[in-house]
């Protein structure tokens, strides 16, 4: 006895056989040409992208198998879907997971860069801001009368300042001026205070050339100037203890009666005028005065630290 009749011999040989009755078979999709590319942009980029993990890949189950009244016919094998049947899912998942990385992440300078416009911007509004705050501040002045005193403040404290300066520098060169020296530089002793010759010699000679300078022995004023006895000329000097020093044969008198001079000053150049045996100077010291005490001169010289 024949069997029941399933339409398998109105089936052209090689057709899949539909596990459902009444819905088309599944056919093969067909492999586009593009599809190559796109797997190995998804097995070469997807890597790359290791902040943001790709969702992972949806595994669909197999439809249920219904029952069909009829006997069971064994149905041809589901054929799950392959990484190339999910491609184009997760290249736009890598898309997605890449802008939002470069979002979260950013580009290097790219925060820089903006700010700095607003930066700019905001230095801009402070300057204007500043610059309308100044101008609207009163400006402070002075009447000239008050600048004008206010310039002779200055002057006088100026020249206060100067002659102060002026007065310390004197003061520095006195104290290093020195206060005695011995009458001719260089000189050769000749002859000394005592008697010579039968007679009492109240001096000391010191012999040089012509025309060697003569100095003041102290500090003083000139008393007298000019001829003098024996001496054919001779300067009197007169000093602050009241002694009086005795320049005489000299050559030329180069002071005048009641000129002050210092201790080192040229008063005379040396000569050989009067009763003189040769060029040198006859050096005499009256204490108290004019018609004082006429006493050795090298002990005087000493007494105020110049050695003969």
């Amino acid at each position: 006895m024949p069997g029941p009749r399933t339409g398998a011999h109105r089936r052209p040989a090689g057709r899949p056989v539909s596990a459902l009755r009444g819905f088309p078979p599944v056919l093969p999709v067909p492999r586009a040409a593009g599809d190559d590319v796109v797997a190995s942009l998804a097995t070469t980029v997807l890597p790359e992208l290791a902040p943001v993990e790709a969702p992972a890949p949806v595994v669909e189950a197999p439809a249920p198998v219904v029952e069909a009244p009829a006997p069971v016919v064994e149905a041809a094998p589901v054929r799950r879907r392959s990484l190339r049947d999910r491609r184009p899912h997760l290249l736009l998942a890598a898309l997605v997971a890449g802008a939002i990385g470069a979002g979260v992440l950013g580009v290097p300078g790219s925060t820089q860069a903006g700010a700095e416009p607003s930066s700019e911007l905001g230095v801009q509004m402070e300057l204007a801001t500043e610059d309308v705050s100044e101008e609207l501040l009163p400006m402070a002045s002075i009447t000239e009368a008050e600048a004008q005193a206010r310039l002779q403040e200055v002057a006088a404290s100026r020249a206060e300042r100067a002659a102060a300066e002026a007065a310390a520098a004197e003061a520095a060169a006195e104290a290093a001026r020195p206060k005695a020296v011995l009458p001719v530089s260089g000189a050769r002793f000749t002859s000394g205070f005592g008697s010579r010759w039968g007679t009492f010699h109240y001096g000391i000679d010191l012999a040089a050339p012509l025309g060697t300078p003569e100095y003041a022995a102290a500090d003083g004023v000139v008393l007298r100037a000019g001829a003098a006895s024996g001496f054919g000329l001779a300067v009197y000097v007169l000093h602050d203890n009241g002694d009086v020093t005795v320049y005489g044969h000299m050559q030329e008198i180069l002071v005048e009666v009641g000129q002050f001079v210092e201790a080192g000053e040229t008063i005379a150049l040396l000569g050989n005028r009067g009763q003189s045996t040769g060029p040198h100077l006859h050096f005499e010291v009256h204490q108290g005065g004019m018609s004082g005490r006429k006493v050795d001169p090298v002990p005087w010289l000493a007494a105020r630290g110049v050695e003969v």
